[in-house]
């Protein structure tokens, strides 16, 4: 591999003017070369992940670390060639949002089928909203980043709406039979839903902190027919 299309790095460090990314890339493409001694700075709310043959090795709290191998035995163990002196070490840093990402929306992108016991097969689309934490950043980026190959936060999000979708059709079907009983059991299919989704979201080192459901929308026919159903 040829050093001319790599990034040689001294000091790693990221700041989220925005406080809603999830997840940087340092450097944004291609691999970095990580200079001997090199400046590892991590702010307060953030963790660096070490990213090296593919796979996320080692978390940095916060702190100003000075990256030699000294710093970190593992390099050690997994590198064939001693990293020292001269020769840059080739990897890439992930930077992590430790706080609480609030009012993220999720949402159907097309509507979707629900077996109603009265009204029959009913297309509807649903909304809501969900905060979530990076709770184990080696797992979050191991299966999210590394494995699924989602390196952006729009990326991610994107992601665990689809996760939520799939998962509230499931859980709609097992909490309501007919949507004529919709208006008083949103709380009960929302913390059903986020019960379901805890495991799914932990299997990617996030915490499904809240999880709310906004809106179920039926088409217009049968919302009139709810409607005049409940005035009965």
């Amino acid at each position: 591999m040829g050093m001319n299309n790599a990034v040689f790095l001294e000091v790693i460090e990221w700041f989220d003017s925005t406080g809603n990314e999830m997840v940087a890339r340092i450097p944004a493409e291609g691999s970095g070369e990580i200079k001997w001694g090199a400046q590892l700075i991590v702010r307060e709310s953030q963790n660096a992940v070490f990213f090296y043959g593919g796979k996320a090795v080692a978390v940095f709290e916060a702190g100003r670390h000075t990256l030699k191998t000294a710093n970190i035995p593992i390099l050690n163990k997994l590198m064939a060639v001693p990293w020292g002196g001269t020769s840059p070490l080739r990897a890439e840093v992930y930077m992590v949002g430790r706080q609480v990402f609030p009012n993220l929306k999720w949402g159907t992108r097309e509507p979707i089928a629900y077996r109603d016991s009265t009204l029959g097969l009913v297309r509807i689309r649903a909304h809501g909203v969900f905060n979530v934490q990076i709770v184990q950043p080696l797992l979050f980026i191991n299966r999210l980043v590394g494995t699924l190959g989602l390196t952006t936060t729009v990326r991610i999000e994107d992601y665990l709406r689809s996760v939520i979708v799939s998962r509230f059709n499931d859980v709609l079907g097992e909490h309501l039979t007919s949507l004529v009983d919709l208006p008083g059991s949103y709380d009960v299919i929302a913390k059903a839903l986020q019960q379901r989704l805890a495991d799914d979201f932990i299997h990617f080192g996030l915490g499904l902190t809240q999880l709310y459901l906004t809106s179920v929308s039926p088409p217009p026919e049968v919302q009139q027919a709810i409607d005049e159903r409940s005035k009965m």
